[in-house]
């Protein structure tokens, strides 16, 4: 394994949903207290300011994102920036906003909702797929770690306060079949868990917000290995590069002094991870 570069060094109050997108060979992540969607092409860096909070997005073309905000879920045009609402998302709740999401194998996307300031039970995960928004799981306090694995059987999710992370067995549409069951439980460690992805050996890769590092768990749960940060507000990491064998991590300077706090880091890795789904619209 080698060893933790800062793959940009803008700093986010609250940095999340690293995505990268195959066709482009780009990374695009966002600073969802920043209001804003960052990107890095070679030495080119750009991003575009939103007037709400925006938080995941998954890829629909080689120009056009899906993007979550905390009033809907929207294409955004790359090359001009314009915006066309698809479906609105709690629009009629200025409480609440979007948080952690993921495209799913089926051309879905699943999404969480949260209180803007973090109030119990607000929330909401959903997927939308096929041009219809549907509630999955409520009341959700903090949404994250929604993740799939490679050969499609199971969706994974948290609440981030009940430190549990849990497993759902999907049908062959990808949607829930039968109760979430426990997939990690955190508590006795006293640990947090925030976002995830699941590698090409069907292995997580989770953040741990305020442990500085991100987490390796078997399909079992067990865990296998750490990857220790330069920042304790870890958020979310994402697989890419040429061979999906770079982790990018994003993290989070909101409350904290810390140097490299709200950067977004990389790390090469002997494993590879799968490649982002398309969303089918």
């Amino acid at each position: 394994m080698s060893a933790v570069d800062t793959f940009d060094g803008r700093k986010c109050t609250l940095g999340e949903g690293p995505l990268w997108h195959p066709l482009r060979n780009q990374l695009f992540w966002f600073d969802i207290l920043g209001k804003r969607l960052l990107t890095r092409d070679g030495d080119n860096a750009q991003d575009w300011q939103f007037d709400e909070h925006v938080s995941a997005a998954g890829w629909v073309d080689h120009d056009t994102l899906l993007i979550a905000s905390e009033t809907a879920l929207f294409r955004f045009d790359i090359a001009t920036g314009d915006r066309s609402d698809v479906v609105k998302l709690e629009a009629d709740d200025p409480r609440t906003r979007s948080n952690d999401g993921r495209a799913d194998p089926w051309g879905g996307f699943w999404i969480g909702t949260m209180g803007k300031q973090q109030e119990p039970e607000l929330g909401v995960i959903y997927r939308f797929y096929r041009g219809q928004l549907r509630k999955l799981y409520a009341p959700v306090s903090i949404s994250n770690a929604i993740c799939f694995s490679p050969d499609k059987r199971y969706a994974y999710f948290t609440d981030t306060p009940t430190r549990k992370v849990m497993r759902q067995r999907l049908d062959d549409d990808g949607w829930p079949d039968g109760a979430p069951d426990l997939f990690l439980d955190l508590n006795p460690d006293a640990l947090n868990p925030d976002g995830a992805v699941i590698d090409s050996d069907g292995c997580m890769w989770l953040a741990q917000w305020g442990a500085s590092r991100v987490a390796r768990h078997g399909p079992d749960g067990s865990l296998m290995s750490t990857i220790d940060l330069p920042a304790s507000q870890i958020t979310c990491p994402s697989f890419g590069g040429a061979d999906l064998s770079t982790l990018f991590i994003t993290s989070a300077a909101d409350g904290v002094g810390e140097t490299d706090a709200g950067r977004t880091f990389c790390i090469d890795l002997p494993v590879k991870g799968q490649e982002e789904h398309q969303i089918l619209l």
